[in-house]
């Protein structure tokens, strides 16, 4: 309850117990056995901060949580507990609180996304179970997409980037050290074995803005966001690490808020030591950091686990609000843990902090809060309030009411999928198919190109060469014809040259043979003297000249 200023949570005897909203940002602790009361105590404490005007954010592990959207009716323990109590003179009454149902998986609230980017490398690489060589090459595949502006914000993204990264390690490796494609293939099972266990789910947009889950209703009091894990704590390595990014990412979204007089939101998470079960010494040192600085964001962050010891001795000192229900001390171990747990409270004269603490009954605990001036308080042995909303589960009807009724279901309901580096990457490897295709086709004109300016040039020298026959062989006809001609002509002269020398040689030969046969015989030797002086000149003459 809220009540004059202060977040009034249980009654030692007659001593009312309060947290001071100014003080409850320097964080706190539920702890206890289980069946002690620990949900109870958490509902009220809820409760209270929203009656405050406080945003609350709930881990609802086994779903008795959604009850805080309707009133308690008929509820006879709680009716008893309110008369012993006497809480209806103080103005006690049953009412629903405002709230706003949300699941990774997107089954029994709104979708809670987040981006691989917003995840980061170390938790993500955590979620992956990557040793530590492989976490680092997990951080160089994360600046590698961030220098080339690259958007991993779904697991496709990042397969995409692993990919990438593999087909280009000679490249990369000259900047970023060696690359071995064993751990990125490593890295890819463990991204796909991330999308089977429902990651496809909970990494992409639109990814939860944190200032959604910082307002209040038109009542003033602040809206309880249920974040249902029933599913989720399934995978504890999942549930601890998204818990642990909502930290972080409410430590690196939200400005300064210095001293305020109550905070601006209060974050439970439940089954807190799965938050540090396994967690390597520097995610440690980051939640740790973030538990110590986060308070100066205005935030308080509340832990609910079974035994203190489940939280680190450095983030254990900076819990000022302690609520602590029983604790089992049957063995040495656990009665060492118990006097450990007793021994982190101021002590208080009146009775002994071990001996009450293993005595205590369902609805009881141990309680040191800060006072005004930030002071731990002595421990006092108190009675938890009942929460004023429905104790238990809800039905699956009034869920999906509450869950289609938010205001924000028209932001987060629908995944939208825009640009990132699953296209871009893939649009490269089209544009690199296409210029490649381009180039082919291109290499493939020029190579017919070519091979017809060679066809064209064999026909040209072929035609030329039978153009340089035809002009030889017209030559040559024309030579023979000249030849032919020319020994024609010689000939014709030769024998017009033969008869006119052989007539001439003739006519002197019978000119000679005319007057030796005349001298000798008169006219009948004249006449056989010219004949015979004919016929030898002309054969003397063919004798010297071959005519």
């Amino acid at each position: 309850m809220y009540q004059e200023q202060k977040i009034w949570i249980g009654k030692s005897d007659d001593e009312k117990i309060y947290i001071y909203p100014k003080m409850a940002n320097r964080h706190g602790m539920i702890a206890g056995a289980t069946g002690t009361g620990k949900t109870i105590t958490l509902k009220v404490l809820a409760e209270s901060f929203s009656d405050c005007g406080v945003p609350v954010f709930l881990a609802d592990v086994k779903g008795d949580l959604a009850g805080m959207c309707r009133e308690e009716l008929d509820n006879e323990n709680v009716e008893k507990r309110i008369d012993a109590m006497g809480l209806m003179e103080e103005g006690f009454c049953f009412r629903p609180y405002p709230t706003t149902f949300w699941d990774i998986y997107g089954e029994k609230g709104l979708p809670l996304r987040t981006t691989i980017s917003e995840m980061g490398p170390l938790l993500l690489g955590r979620i992956l179970e990557l040793n530590e060589t492989q976490s680092d090459i997990l951080t160089i595949i994360f600046k590698i997409a961030d220098e080339e502006q690259l958007l991993l914000l779904d697991t496709k993204d990042l397969r995409s980037m692993i990919q990438h990264v593999s087909e280009n390690t000679k490249e990369y490796g000259e900047k970023y050290g060696n690359l071995p494609k064993q751990s990125l293939g490593a890295i890819m099972r463990s991204v796909v074995a991330l999308e089977v266990a429902g990651g496809e789910d909970f990494f992409g947009e639109p990814a939860l803005s944190i200032a959604d889950w910082m307002c209040t209703d038109c009542d003033g009091k602040g809206i309880i966001q249920i974040l249902d894990c029933q599913k989720l704590i399934g995978s504890p390595l999942m549930y601890s690490t998204f818990m642990l990014w909502m930290m972080s990412e409410l430590f690196e979204t939200l400005p300064e808020a210095g001293d305020r007089g109550k905070p601006k939101m209060v974050f439970f998470f439940d089954e807190a030591h799965l938050l540090f079960d396994s967690a390597p010494k520097s995610l440690l040192m980051k939640i740790e950091q973030v538990v110590k600085l986060i308070r100066s964001k205005g935030v308080g962050i509340y832990f609910i686990t079974q035994n203190p010891r489940d939280i680190p001795d450095g983030i254990l000192g900076q819990l000022g609000n302690k609520i602590q229900h029983a604790l089992h001390a049957y063995t040495p171990a656990e009665q060492k843990g118990a006097r450990a747990a007793a021994g982190a409270f101021r002590e208080n004269p009146q009775f002994d902090t071990y001996e009450a603490l293993t005595r205590l009954g369902i609805g009881e605990a141990l309680i040191s809060v800060l006072d005004e001036e930030g002071v731990p308080t002595v421990v006092k042995r108190c009675n938890i309030l009942p929460p004023q909303s429905q104790m238990g589960p809800i039905e699956d009807v009034v869920r999906e009411g509450q869950v289609k009724g938010s205001l924000l279901y028209s932001k987060y309901f629908q995944m939208i999928d825009r640009e990132s580096a699953y296209e871009i990457l893939e649009k490269r490897v089209l544009d690199r198919e296409e210029d490649e295709k381009r180039a082919a086709e291109e290499a493939e004109a020029v190579k017919q190109r070519r091979k017809e300016e060679a066809a064209i040039q064999r026909q040209q020298e072929k035609e030329k060469a039978a153009a340089e026959r035809q002009r030889l062989k017209e030559e040559e006809a024309v030579r023979k014809a000249r030849e032919k001609e020319t020994t024609a002509q010689n000939k014709r002269i030769k024998r017009t040259v033969g008869q006119a020398a052989s007539s001439a040689a003739g006519t002197i030969g019978r000119e000679v043979g005319n007057s030796v046969g005349k001298s000798l015989g008169g006219s009948f030797g004249k006449k056989v003297g010219g004949n015979v002086g004919a016929s030898l000149g002309r054969g003397i003459l063919r004798t010297l000249f071959k005519l």
